[in-house]
């Protein structure tokens, strides 16, 4: 571990380290991130209801004679725009539809509000109505009697002649949810994230001095000698398997790290 630290506890963290600590573990890494993303995949195909977005649009226009559409009718509908808005997703609107087409009793208004979404197209006095739903025609079915019942609600409430239907509601023939891709890409990238988390912190929760290097460092010692001892639990386990090239027990060898203390120690003892 490539860090300094002094009487203050005060950590300074080698970036280079870091990497080379992400790059030993890429493996490990990546195979959290296919797992994960393996996860959201599955999610989202198997655990999760597949829903249908229906649209509609109109438009509202209020004159005033019934023969020419004036400068002031226009800025008159742009400043009334959110009016409509606002009326479309009322509670009279919507639970009347509710009601209407039979939407499940356990559905509050509040749930189905959230279904549904109303928004002025930019620079247009055009309102697009879009319910999402289980079911398609369901969904084509709420929103034609959402743009019924609010037109005749608009036409109540402020006073207009008409509301003109630009498009009639589709029915949709693909799923608009759930992201088959979007779930797997962010459970790939979240299994990858948790990885290198753990990771960063196991690194520096690490305080064991592992080198010579690591005790002059820490300790601010020398290092005078480093003698090889051999581990007998690795020995044995080396002994068990056969086959294996003789430089194996090389590998089992483990530096032993003396200071100058220790050497004063050693020569106190032997006086």
């Amino acid at each position: 571990m490539d860090t300094a630290r002094n009487d203050s506890d005060i950590i300074e963290i080698d970036l280079r380290e870091v990497f080379g600590l992400l790059l030993h573990y890429i493996w490990l890494i990546l195979i959290c991130a296919v797992v994960a993303g393996t996860a959201g995949l599955l999610v989202s195909k198997f655990a999760i209801d597949e829903t249908f977005e229906s649209n509609t649009k109109i438009v509202v226009l209020s004159k005033q004679n019934n023969d020419t559409i004036t400068y002031n009718d226009m800025q008159l509908n742009s400043q009334l725009t959110k009016d409509y808005v606002e009326l479309i997703k009322s509670r009279y609107v919507l639970e009347t539809v509710m009601e209407t087409c039979g939407v499940s009793e356990e559905e509050t208004y509040e749930g189905f509000a959230g279904r549904v979404e109303v928004e002025n197209l930019t620079n247009t006095r055009i309102i697009s109505i879009t319910v999402t739903d289980k079911d398609p025609q369901m969904a084509k079915q709420l929103a034609d009697e959402i743009r019924t019942v609010a037109s005749k609600r608009i036409k109540e409430v402020l006073d207009l002649e008409a509301v003109n239907v630009v498009d009639e509601a589709n029915l949709p023939t693909e799923k608009s949810g759930p992201s088959v891709k979007m779930w797997t890409l962010a459970g790939g990238l979240l299994g990858a994230f948790l990885c290198i988390a753990i990771l960063l912190v196991r690194y520096l929760l690490d305080d064991t001095i592992k080198t010579s290097d690591d005790v002059e460092r820490y300790l601010g010692l020398s290092t005078l000698a480093m003698i090889p001892v051999k581990d007998e639990e690795l020995k044995k386990k080396t002994k068990r398997k056969k086959g294996k090239n003789k430089s194996r027990s090389s590998s089992d060898m483990r530096p032993l790290n003396l200071t100058v203390e220790d050497l004063d120690d050693t020569r106190e003892e032997e006086a």
